[in-house]
This record gives structure tokens, C-alpha cells and sequence, in this order.
């Protein structure tokens, strides 16, 4: 199990995460209304925008994604649930979520998880 220090760690890394991650959506929003008022005056302009407006759009709904982890981590944190593998209810291990702070699952139940997607 963790320690009142390890999941602190965890709860601020999350934290800033999140805030990096709005900063990041409210930039890229920015970007997207400001490309739409452009004049593009071609159509090697307007492929050029379309493509990144794409790419930053994928962008977004990754972040989103990623937000919407996070916020259920920091829950699990305040009903002491974090680190806990969703699916066999075992520790998830703590270099695991060094790597991935919001894991939901530990490394074998993430592989279950993905080969049942496909």
C-alpha cells in the first residue's frame, strides 16, 4: 500500500497535470477560433489548416480523455481507493504509477483489458 506521502505525491502530480492540461485545451480553443477567422486564399491553404486543425483536434479529445482520468484518480485518492486495480482489486504498484499516475488497472489486468477492446 502507499503512504500518506507517496499518494500526496501522487494527488500533486496529478494536480499539476491537470492544470497543464487545461492550459493546453484553452490554448489550442484559442488557436482553432483563431484559424477559423483566417482568409484562405487557396486550396493548398485551406488543405494545410484543415489537416492541422486535425491533428489538433485529436489533440483535444486525447486531453479530454486524459482529464477525465485524472479527475477520477484525485476521487479515488479522497475515498482511498487510488492504486487499486479495477479489476482484481489488488495494488497496481507504485512504479506503475510512476509511469502513469491515473492507472486504472495493474499490468495484467491492462493487458486483459486491452486484448477483450480488440
Amino acid at each position: 500500500m502507499l503512504t500518506k506521502d507517496e499518494l500526496k505525491s501522487f494527488e500533486n502530480k496529478l494536480l499539476d497535470r491537470r492544470v497543464q492540461i487545461e492550459k493546453n485545451l484553452t490554448g489550442t480553443a484559442l488557436e482553432l477560433d483563431g484559424m477559423r477567422e483566417l482568409e484562405l486564399n487557396d486550396e493548398g491553404d485551406y488543405a494545410a489548416a484543415s489537416a492541422e486543425t486535425a491533428v489538433d483536434s485529436a489533440i483535444l479529445v486525447q486531453q479530454r480523455k486524459e482529464l477525465a482520468e485524472i479527475d477520477l484518480a484525485l476521487d479515488k485518492i479522497k475515498n482511498g481507493t487510488y492504486g487499486i486495480c479495477e479489476m482484481c482489486e489488488e495494488p497496481i504498484g507504485k512504479p506503475r504509477l510512476e509511469v502513469k499516475n491515473f492507472a486504472r488497472f495493474c499490468i495484467t489486468c491492462r493487458e486483459i483489458n486491452e486484448k477483450e477492446q480488440q
